[in-house]
């Protein structure tokens, strides 16, 4: 008597494709680059107070999350 196992496939169906790895990459290199970028400024100049800042809110809060989020529309 042989017993009928689901057969467990864990990439098929995988949610994530290329575009969410692109994206999720460039929202890395965005974080890292933003803490290079504040790290090398000086306290009170240009790169600390604004660029810096807005490459990491960038990251985090909208490059990371879209590549989280992102549906292709063939699926």
């Amino acid at each position: 008597m042989k017993l009928n196992k689901p057969e467990i496939q864990l990439f098929k169906g995988w949610p994530f494709g290329k575009i969410n790895y692109i994206l999720f990459a460039i929202g890395l290199f965005l974080i890292i680059t933003g803490y290079m970028i504040m790290a090398a400024g000086e306290v009170n100049s240009f790169q600390s107070l604004t660029l810096a800042p807005i490459m990491l809110f960038t990251g985090y809060l909208i490059i990371i999350p879209l590549s989280l989020f992102w549906k292709d529309k063939k699926s």
